[in-house]
């Protein structure tokens, strides 16, 4: 096989990738941040204004909590069966799920969709090992990298659809009125939307090739390995030397792995507390130290932020990542991140334009920075295993880190309603509060990045 068709050969499981992880995984995460707000108020069980962010946080957190209590489940499912699977079975739940969830009639029912949502979403962790598995070392960065640019593509797309579709009848009188189904679930048709591409990507995945390492049994009682075109020789004596055990305990003794896995759990838990909080503070009141903006204007900048992503993923991230490495890509990433986190408390005292040109920039630059420390995480959590335990350490990576995003969203809408309490304090008022403590934690991960705490692999599985 020529090397360009080699290549053809790995793009053409980049684009599944990329569809698969963009629809199942970051659509019905995304697009509820521009309206969360609104749809905690229009429930009616906040009895303040300041509890919205504080029952917002709980609904926003459902998803992540569900798939910390199925996560491993699916990881071993995955190396058992395989990864495709459990994509298929995964993108199919979120057409039922996410349907549910737009047609909500009360608070707790959504709670409820968002918490199967979750439980029954388990493709990330086969994703990541897939993205490992189906390019050789020197493509590892750029197939990571596609499929975190997935998720900027899912940013894009996501929030704009949330911050458009969402309560149609009031935007658009003329198309939707009042008394049709739109109007009595002002957060059906977002909803819809995105099950309806789930459902295609559910069809797509059929086709999808499957990269679990698998061998036949010879007649005369030997092996034969049938996937040399997707991993290299030598990794394969490795995993034979190693066994084909997927030993909890195995994992949790590879240090290695074990220090990867909670170093990017910290950042995750910054990751998602910061977008919660964002999508909070900039439509909340300026009564309470908020920005007044309205949905349309969140999904905006969320959609610029994942414009931002989609280029520097492809583009320059890959280039970073062979040039510094992993972890001083992540260290710098971390650095910058603080700096600009700082900066946003000041934004409230901007309007228009200015205001609106300033959060664009500042949320895709802060969106491209948390996705780049991530990245490098993953390539290295993916090289610390082999093949055969890949999808059970992503499956134990997710759970972990899936606690940790269950845990931001609900912390942070409840940092947010008791920071918007205390605008008149001496000591960091209001907002300042809030994005002082997101800085804490950014800078205990970018402490975990050194030695002793973060360990490299004895040897490298590619």
């Amino acid at each position: 096989m020529s090397f360009y068709d080699k290549h053809l050969f790995n793009l053409s499981h980049y684009i599944h990738q990329l569809l698969v992880e963009e629809f199942d995984e970051t659509l019905p995460i995304s697009s509820i941040f521009p309206f969360l707000y609104y749809m905690v108020r229009d429930f009616n069980i906040a009895k303040r204004e300041e509890d919205i962010s504080f029952y917002a946080g709980f609904e926003g957190s459902a998803f992540m909590i569900g798939r910390t209590l199925t996560a491993v489940l699916w990881g071993m499912v995955a190396d058992r069966y395989g990864r495709k699977p459990v994509m298929i079975l995964s993108t199919f739940s979120v057409v039922i799920f996410n349907t549910m969830f737009g047609l909500s009639t009360s608070y707790w029912m959504a709670l409820l969709a968002r918490l199967l949502l979750g439980a029954f979403c388990g493709t990330l962790g086969p994703m990541r090992a897939y993205a490992t598995e189906v390019s050789r070392r020197e493509h590892q960065s750029l197939g990571v990298a596609m499929m975190t640019s997935s998720w900027g593509i899912g940013l894009v797309i996501g929030p704009a659809l949330g911050g458009y579709l969402a309560q149609p009848a009031d935007k658009f009188p003329s198309v939707f009125s009042q008394e049709s189904i739109f109007g009595r679930f002002p957060y059906f048709l977002v909803n819809l939307v995105i099950s309806i591409f789930a459902f295609g990507v559910f069809i797509l995945c059929f086709w999808l090739p499957e990269t679990l390492h698998t061998c036949t049994i010879n007649a005369d009682g030997t092996t034969k390995d049938l996937s040399h075109d997707i991993e290299d020789v030598d990794t394969q004596k490795l995993q034979n030397a190693e066994g084909t055990s997927n030993s909890w305990l195995s994992l949790l003794r590879n240090w290695p792995l074990m220090s990867t896995i909670i170093v990017y759990c910290m950042f995750q838990l910054h990751d998602m507390a910061y977008i919660e909080i964002f999508s909070l503070w900039t439509v909340s009141p300026r009564t309470v130290g908020g920005l007044s903006l309205s949905t349309e204007d969140v999904g905006q900048a969320l959609a610029v932020a994942g414009v931002g992503l989609l280029i520097c993923q492809l583009l320059l991230y890959p280039f970073l990542e062979r040039k510094f490495g992993p972890i001083t890509v992540s260290r710098v990433g971390a650095v910058i991140s603080i700096v600009l986190l700082s900066s946003y408390p000041f934004f409230a005292k901007l309007k228009g334009t200015s205001l609106s040109l300033v959060v664009d920039l500042a949320s895709a630059l802060k969106n491209v920075l948390s996705v780049s420390i991530t990245t490098g995480l993953f390539l290295l959590q993916n090289r610390s295993v082999s093949q055969h335990q890949r999808g059970a350490a992503n499956g134990l990576s997710l759970c972990i880190m899936s606690f940790c995003k269950a845990l931001g969203p609900a912390a942070a809408g409840s940092l947010l309603s008791w920071a918007q309490t205390r605008q008149m304090a001496s000591f960091l008022p209001g907002t300042h509060m809030v994005f002082f403590i997101l800085n804490v934690v950014e800078f205990l991960g970018l402490l975990m990045t050194f030695k002793p705490f973060l360990a490299s692999p004895a040897h490298e599985y590619f």
